[in-house]
């Protein structure tokens, strides 16, 4: 299974979607609460991402929700979680 870490806040809508997400697929996930601005930085330094949820598969930047998503329709989410 893939290592998948997600940057998320406590009141992001998109945050709640994108873990339920991964929930339903049940994907085991590092989930990191960027509240203080030395961890929201060391995300956007990670990911490129300056909104939550910022997802990391395998060390690799993958976006937010919109993106977690487009993966899923696209078939392409369950080959990045293979590895």
């Amino acid at each position: 299974m893939a290592d998948v870490i997600i940057y998320t806040t406590e009141w992001c809508p998109y945050c709640t979607r994108a873990k339920k997400l991964l929930d339903n697929k049940k994907v085991k996930y590092t989930e990191i609460n960027v509240s203080k601005p030395a961890v929201r930085a060391k995300m956007v330094a990670l990911t490129g991402g300056t909104t939550v949820p910022q997802l990391l598969i395998n060390d690799k930047a993958t976006g937010g929700c919109d993106e977690l998503y487009a993966l899923e329709r696209s078939g392409k989410l369950d080959k990045l979680l293979e590895k």
